[in-house]
Parts: structure tokens; C-alpha cells; sequence
């Protein structure tokens, strides 16, 4: 039970940072950039290629978040905020090709092999009877910490009732001496460090490739959209309630329903038994578990 536990965690935060980011910057610029999965490619690349130049991983890692954030505000204030000039829907769907663009560069840039940071391998801990290595450690750690800032600066700072006022009524906030496009371009930024530090976490636990971002493209959206689109907590949530489906549908022995000794679904199926869940969820709560103030697309 422990290590069901432990392994739900694991994957919860493989999804929540990610996850995190994309509802913070739909809170504002009101549409679902799909291509945030593909920022969450080329940190773990950036890193991976800065530590191959040399440089120590964890700064490796706090250089490619900072890129990662920088270039996600020059693309937004470049692209995104044009587009959404002729609506939200043109603006998704400006994000899905960018987010093509981005596979076709890490493809020819990355090449399609499987590749890994060089870390020390270590023999796995046991905590309380589960098994989880050191690296599985340190992220869920990173991964707690990152969500735990990002909380206090949401709560506890100016940015962060800036941001609420933004979200729930920008023109408003904008009369009353708010710059809700600076607002807008740091919770970018801050999206694109979640995203880098998300993907980071992702390839540093196993291989990663210029696939990484299609890969984890729909399990997000799901704890996106199940956690409540908009409401940056709520994906927390929403990443615990995709982990969990995940984890149990792939460890469930469902032989005996069968009449067999032992049938377990295959882990390809993961996705399609968290997207089931999300769908019966939806169909009792249509805006998520958390409701957000602002409505989805």
C-alpha cells in the first residue's frame, strides 16, 4: 500500500508543475497554450546540453528554467498576444502549430534517441517499506517547494493580488493603476520556470527525448482541466486524481474478473483510463473540481 502511495506521487509530480503552469497563465490570457508542453522539452534539453558543456546540474537546471521563462515571454508578447487580438479560439490553435514548430526543432536539433542526464546510480531507499530512489526524492522535494513558493507569491504578495485582480476583471484592474501586461508577462515567465522545472524533473528520473512534450501533452490538460482551468491549486489536485487513475488501472490485477490468475492492463493504456475519469468527473462537475472565476474555452 506504501508503494502505491509512494508511486502515485511520483507520477503526481511528473504532472503538477507543468500542469500549474498552464492554469496560471490561462487565468489570464483566458486560452490553453499547448505549446507549454514543449517549454517543458527544451528545459529538460537546455539542461541536459548545458550539463554536457560542463556545468554542474543544478545550475545547469536554474540556467535552463531562466531561458525557458525568458523565451516564454518573447513568445508570447511576439505571437500569443497578436493572436488573441482575433480571439482565444485562434489563439489555441496558434498554439498548437507553434507547438509543432517546437517538435520538428528538438527533433532535428535533439536527434529521436532515448538520452539521460549523468547522475550517480544509486541503489533505491526504502521509506517505510516502498522503494523510491534518491533522484525520486529530491523531485517530489523540488516539486513540493516550487508549488509552495508559487503559493505564497499568489497569497502573500502584490504580484499575486495583482494577478487575482487581473484575472477576475482586467479592465477594472487596469483602471485602478494595475499594468496588467506586466503582471501578465511575469506569470508567463514564472509559467515557462514551472514548465522547464517540470521536465527537468521528468528526464532526470529516466530517458527523455524530443517526444517528452507530446507525451505528457494530454495526462496535463487532464489534471488541467480536472483540477478547474484557470485555478493553479486545483491543478495540484487534479494531478493527484490523474496519478492516482494511472497508477491503479496499470497495478490492479483484474485477472479474476476473468476468470484469469493474473491480467494486468498494459501502461499504454494509462492515459486512456485517466481520460475516462475525467470525463464521468466532468459530466457531475463541468467546471473541474475546484470551480475557477474564470471560464474555460
Amino acid at each position: 500500500m506504501i508503494q502505491f502511495v509512494v508511486d502515485v506521487l511520483i507520477r503526481a509530480v511528473d504532472l503538477a508543475l507543468i500542469a500549474v503552469g498552464l492554469s496560471s497563465v490561462y487565468s489570464l490570457i483566458r486560452f490553453p497554450n499547448v505549446a507549454l508542453v514543449q517549454y517543458a522539452t527544451t528545459g529538460a534539453l537546455l539542461a541536459l546540453g548545458l550539463q554536457l558543456a560542463g556545468l554542474p546540474l543544478i545550475a545547469a537546471g536554474i540556467v535552463a528554467c531562466a531561458l525557458v521563462g525568458l523565451m516564454a515571454v518573447v513568445l508570447n508578447i511576439a505571437i500569443f498576444e497578436r493572436l488573441l487580438c482575433a480571439g482565444s479560439a485562434i489563439a489555441m490553435i496558434g498554439s498548437l502549430a507553434l507547438s509543432m514548430v517546437f517538435s520538428a526543432v528538438l527533433l532535428a536539433v535533439a536527434g529521436s534517441r532515448a538520452q539521460r542526464f549523468e547522475v550517480e546510480i544509486a541503489p533505491p531507499l526504502r521509506l517505510l517499506g516502498a522503494r523510491l530512489t534518491e533522484l525520486q526524492l529530491i523531485s517530489i522535494g523540488i516539486s513540493a517547494l516550487a508549488i509552495a513558493v508559487l503559493a505564497l507569491i499568489l497569497f502573500r504578495t502584490d504580484l499575486g493580488r495583482c494577478m487575482r485582480a487581473t484575472a477576475t476583471n482586467p479592465v477594472l484592474a487596469r483602471a485602478t493603476g494595475i499594468d496588467t501586461r506586466k503582471v501578465t508577462n511575469t506569470v508567463v515567465f514564472l509559467s515557462g520556470v514551472m514548465a522547464a522545472l517540470g521536465g527537468i524533473g521528468l528526464a532526470v528520473k529516466g530517458e527523455m527525448s524530443a517526444q517528452l512534450g507530446p507525451d505528457i501533452l494530454l495526462p496535463v490538460f487532464a489534471a488541467a482541466i480536472l483540477g478547474g482551468l484557470g485555478n493553479p491549486l486545483g491543478a495540484c489536485a487534479g494531478a493527484v486524481v490523474i496519478a492516482l487513475a494511472e497508477t491503479l488501472v496499470t497495478n490492479v490485477n483484474f485477472g479474476p474478473l476473468f476468470g484469469q490468475p493474473v491480467l494486468f492492463i498494459p501502461a499504454a493504456y494509462a492515459t486512456a483510463a485517466s481520460f475516462l475519469l475525467l470525463v464521468l468527473v466532468l459530466l457531475v462537475k463541468p467546471h473541474g473540481l475546484f470551480v475557477s472565476e474564470v471560464k474555460r474555452v
